[in-house]
């Protein structure tokens, strides 16, 4: 017998699963033994868990009439372009018709 057949018997017993003879034998000694059949023990369930509330839930429902559906960005950003606008508007009317308004209408600061 060669080295590389002794490696591979050894790497087969070592990796591969054994027979069963031992597990073979051990089961009949089992089956020698009297067959003692044990008695059905009743289960005990324990009480059901009472069912979690939400404490969001609690002060009943709100009413939708009175609550405002418009996200606070949407109400900023639709200032930002009305002044954007009254802005542009005051620089057209500047440079075009030189018509010049006051400062604090047109949110620049005053050029000498």
């Amino acid at each position: 017998m060669s080295i590389i057949h002794a490696v591979l018997r050894w790497a087969l017993g070592v990796l591969v699963p054994g027979t069963g003879r031992r597990r073979r034998a051990a089961a009949s000694r089992v089956a020698a033994l009297p067959l003692v059949i044990p008695r059905r023990r009743t289960r005990v369930l324990p009480q059901a868990l009472p069912a979690t509330r939400s404490p969001y839930g609690l002060h009943g429902p709100l009413d939708g009439a009175a609550t405002a559906m418009v996200r606070p960005y949407v109400i900023e950003s639709e200032r930002e372009q009305a002044c954007q606008s009254r802005r542009r508007l005051a620089l057209v009317l500047a440079a075009d018709f030189g018509i010049d308004l006051d400062e604090h209408v047109i949110g620049a600061k005053a050029v000498a």
